[in-house]
């Protein structure tokens, strides 16, 4: 049995009664954690949130890239470029935390391949910044209900063009959530390449609430994970429905952790 994996609360969506996100932060620590991630930044207490950090000794495991900016649309590479130099810079006092970048819609009229090749250099640009500055980038698929025209909504893609990248500061993060809305088998998916995935976020089926309250098996996703090699945090990227105590309370029971 692998020792239990490290949770991250997700303070966007999570203990909210608390105030604001630096007030969160205090309270995910009362909670038992020592760790946490959050959105987008440009409309955040950074600020609060880096001293609240100071004060809790906790460490921050993603925040996202700010604006969001495609990957794919050529017309908007120098601002997606520009998106991740701009929150590598602001999330300094914040420890560095990993960079989570999305691909953006699909542009009507491209190929596949053309999709592919821009997403390559958009993201082969950013990682660049990323290994000057010492920040992980986490590439994150999503999935066609919440995005009907999104590009990446595949875990095997996402894979796929982490390693055509080949930067050793651009990893996946794989959400068990979006991946179990597009049907897919984490064991299949990820069969021989958790080398590549940096952070896994999980919610239950089918309304992303707390595991616990919805239809995946926790023990085996729990399992599957372990037996490919990952060994990494979890992320709590649900919508509790019970007050927090409770909602932690069976999250570590379903999640072994």
């Amino acid at each position: 049995m692998s020792a239990p994996h490290q949770l991250s609360s997700c303070i966007e969506w999570q203990f909210a009664e608390a105030g604001d996100l630096a007030a969160r932060l205090h309270a995910a620590k009362a909670g038992g954690f020592d760790l946490a991630e959050f959105h987008l930044w440009r409309d955040k207490p950074v600020d609060a949130m880096a001293q609240a950090l100071a004060e809790t000794g906790m460490t921050l495991t993603g925040v996202c890239v700010d604006p969001r900016r495609s990957i794919v649309d050529p017309a908007e590479r120098d601002e997606m470029v520009t998106a991740v130099r701009d929150t590598i810079a602001a999330t300094a006092k914040l420890g560095k935390p990993a960079l989570i970048v999305a691909s953006g819609f699909r542009v009507e009229g491209m190929s596949e391949d053309e999709h592919f090749a821009n997403a390559v250099a958009a993201l082969r640009a950013a990682a660049d910044l990323a290994e000057e500055a010492g920040v992980m980038l986490l590439l994150e698929p999503l999935n066609t209900r919440l995005f009907a025209i999104m590009y990446l909504v595949s875990t095997k893609l996402g894979l796929d063009l982490v390693e055509a990248v080949g930067s050793p500061n651009l990893r996946l993060l794989y959400d068990v959530w979006h991946s179990a809305v597009m049907g897919e088998d984490i064991a299949e998916v990820l069969a021989g390449r958790t080398h590549l995935v940096a952070h896994v976020q999980v919610a239950d089926m089918d309304d992303r609430n707390e595991p616990g309250t919805g239809s995946l098996d926790w023990s085996k996703v729990m399992q599957t994970l372990d037996t490919l090699g990952y060994t990494g945090a979890i992320g709590l990227e649900y919508f509790p429905t019970l007050p927090m105590d409770q909602s932690l309370a069976l999250t570590r029971q379903k999640l072994g952790c």
